[in-house]
């Protein structure tokens, strides 16, 4: 497919959504599907040149070209939104007053690209059809623990009170109140000067769980903790801030755009909690990266969540086909609309189960999660994969599922 215009996206989907004949853009639902809208988004890696641009210091030119690439591609697909890394490690893909260049684009942190790829990609997106969700990491600073290789201007060089070393990576500390509200500051910028369709945040708040190491907030802690039972309980408030904080302002600044969380697809095991999943997952969003994310969605604070369900149908340790009744029981009767993060990734890896090796399993995950109604779409990692897709799985998925537009759920 392609270019398609706005006007001409719009009325594609609504000929899907009501077509007198009642021909499906997918295959026939089951009795309780009700859409009125579906999630078709792919996410767009920028850390360390995952998915674009696929070296630091090509011309504008090609970096342009390269982008455009992977929004036909999109588009092509029958997907409608992007999820877009413009913020990947405390730095920009837009000219930000707060914050320096990445170094993903020419090299060199804080060098001026000779051009806006934010501005660049809005404006390509929306003449496709598809939206651009802005995607931010809130509290990664470098991947590597020399603030000497940062930029002489930049942030974490200037306060280096709020910076912690953990695991080989260097973070922004999130139980400063100076760091939340600098980080919201660096991300509103961007909601400010571009018609972003939402701010996007992935599973990275408080750092993975690094074996033997710490990561030392214990002066914040004496500082700002007194009030809780314990540092989990603190840290999940400093999360938890950042979170109702951030949607206030993205909706105070431009009330149109929506504020989306992808975090890991695992809130708490049920042998750690009752209300937990039926999973033995080594690592929990509640205990690991003190999100709380099963609240984030119950008190609605969000206006959607990505649940990164990264595993195959039947996988001992975490089983799609139990995670998914799991997340649509939590949406249920919410205000935050879910969607199901796919490793489209795994496909075709040599490394992963043998499930990975079967082109149609993928296309197996959209048909079972039709049974739910909460479950309202799906997002692709990532536009590599997209692009280059191993054994055909987008491929299986795009002819069982996508065979005409549709809009994004509202």
């Amino acid at each position: 497919m392609g270019r398609l215009s706005r006007r001409a996206f719009a009325l594609a989907a609504l000929s899907t959504l009501t077509s007198a004949s009642g021909a499906a853009a997918e295959p026939a639902p089951g009795p309780r599907w009700r859409r009125t809208g579906e999630m078709r988004g792919v996410w767009l890696a920028t850390v360390s040149n995952r998915d674009w641009p696929s070296k630091p210091g090509l011309g504008v030119v090609q970096q342009k070209a390269e982008l455009i690439a992977h929004l036909d591609r999109a588009a092509g697909d029958r997907l409608n939104a992007v999820m877009f890394q413009v913020r990947p490690t405390a730095d920009a893909l837009w000219p930000s007053p707060y914050e320096p260049w990445s170094q993903y684009l020419t090299g060199t942190q804080g060098k001026d690209p000779g051009w806006d790829p934010l501005g660049t990609a809005v404006t390509e997106a929306h003449g496709r059809g598809l939206e651009l969700h802005a995607w931010f990491n809130p509290y990664r600073i470098a991947n590597h623990t020399d603030p000497t290789k940062l930029v002489a201007s930049h942030p974490a060089r200037q306060h280096p009170e709020w910076v912690v070393t953990y695991g080989g990576k260097l973070y922004y500390n999130p139980g400063l109140p100076e760091v939340r509200a600098f980080v919201e500051k660096a991300i509103l910028d961007a909601v400010k000067k571009y018609p972003v369709d939402a701010v996007h945040f992935d599973d990275y708040f408080y750092p993975y769980p690094v074996a033997g190491q710490t990561f030392d907030d214990d002066a914040a802690f004496q500082r700002y903790g007194g009030g809780f039972a314990s540092r989990a309980d603190w840290r999940r408030d400093n999360i938890d801030k950042l979170i109702r904080e951030t949607r206030a302002a993205v909706r105070r600044i431009r009330p149109g755009t929506q504020f989306g969380v992808s975090p890991f697809g695992v809130w708490r095991n049920i042998a750690t909690d009752a209300r937990g999943s039926d999973t033995r997952a080594g690592v929990q969003s509640y205990d690991d990266n003190y999100a709380d994310t099963r609240k984030w969605v119950r008190e609605s604070w969000i206006d959607y969540i990505v649940p990164q369900l990264y595993w195959n149908i039947g996988l001992a340790v975490a089983d799609y086909a139990k995670l998914v009744p799991w997340w649509a029981e939590v949406a249920k009767g919410s205000r935050t609309r879910l969607y199901l993060g796919e490793a489209l990734y795994k496909a075709g890896d040599p490394a992963q189960p043998a499930a990975w090796q079967d082109p149609a399993e993928l296309s197996r995950h959209l048909t079972l999660a039709r049974e739910y109604p909460q479950a309202r779409g799906h997002v692709f990692f990532a536009a590599r994969e997209l692009t280059t897709d191993k054994i055909g799985a987008m491929a299986r998925v795009v002819a069982d599922h996508y065979q005409k537009p549709v809009r994004t759920p509202r």
